[in-house]
């Protein structure tokens, strides 16, 4: 079973950046397409980025697309996601998993908060 383990989040003013990390361990992570993905209060959880096993072809919700950047590096069985000009809206607890998502490997996630 892989276990997932998010950081990076923070309080940031709008139009900042940061960079999540997300370790997986569990030798299979490297051969799944894995993603980004998160949840605001009130509000149910989405998928914001998503990255294929060679790391080769990425996708974006229309809300983050040209500031969010996902990448990897399956050496390290880590998943990142750069986020730049970040705006209010982006304040949710951001977690990582496969995709589609395993129930079983959700994290605690990492809190980002957009504000000024």
């Amino acid at each position: 079973q892989v276990q997932l383990v998010e950081s990076g989040g923070g309080l940031v003013q709008p139009g900042g950046s940061l960079r999540l990390s997300c370790a997986a361990s569990g030798r299979f992570f490297k051969i799944y397409a894995a993603g980004w993905y998160r949840q605001a209060p009130g509000k149910q959880r989405e998928l914001v980025a998503q990255i294929t096993t060679g790391g080769t072809t990425t996708n974006y919700a229309d809300s983050v697309k040209g500031r969010f950047t996902i990448s990897r590096d399956n050496a390290q069985n880590t998943v990142y996601l750069q986020m730049n000009n970040l705006k209010p809206e982006d304040t949710a607890v951001y977690y990582c998993n496969r995709v589609p998502a395993v129930s079983s490997s959700w994290g605690q996630g990492t809190q980002v908060t957009v504000s000024s």
